[in-house]
């Protein structure tokens, strides 16, 4: 006698198992074999001492924002991150300004764009009536790489 399990999906919660049964003594047509099928449904379990919190990855995306929300809420933190975006901008300054000013190649261009980047972020960040968190770092990255950009300026003018 010859078992076979099959499992069909219907949705998240419910599993379709089909079992199969065929009595084969010797070589039997399929139309004369005999065939049941037994439906059971197997339920996702829940652990309660969760208390029903997100299942979904969207559930736990849509929570970040408040999340970083809370997290951002301490002065110190604010502060931390203001400066680390501060020597962030620094840095990326020195890289560009290394980069493309040992090369001497497209040294015109990338000038141009870092000009066109802090006159975006500074119409972006003046343009709007109040300022967000994520606003600010954006314009003290600013900061940072005009800073780097112009500390870069009287190193080589020395």
């Amino acid at each position: 006698m010859a078992h076979s399990l099959s499992f069909i999906s219907t949705n998240s919660n419910t599993l379709l198992l089909l079992n199969h049964h065929h009595h084969c003594k010797s070589f039997v047509s399929p139309s004369k074999s005999k065939t049941r099928f037994s439906r059971r449904t197997v339920r996702a379990v829940q652990d309660e001492a969760q208390g029903g919190g997100p299942r979904r990855l969207i559930d736990i995306i849509r929570t970040v924002p408040d999340i970083s929300r809370n997290y951002f809420k301490k002065p110190s933190r604010r502060t931390l991150f203001g400066g680390i975006s501060l020597l962030g901008g620094f840095y990326v300054a020195q890289t560009i300004s290394l980069s493309f000013g040992a090369l001497g190649v497209n040294d015109v261009i990338a000038a141009v764009l870092c000009v066109l980047l802090t006159e975006y972020v500074t119409r972006f960040y003046y343009s709007r009536t109040t300022v967000t968190f994520p606003i600010a770092l954006l314009n003290n990255f600013k900061m940072g790489f005009t800073y780097g950009l112009f500390i870069d300026a009287f190193k080589l003018a020395s």
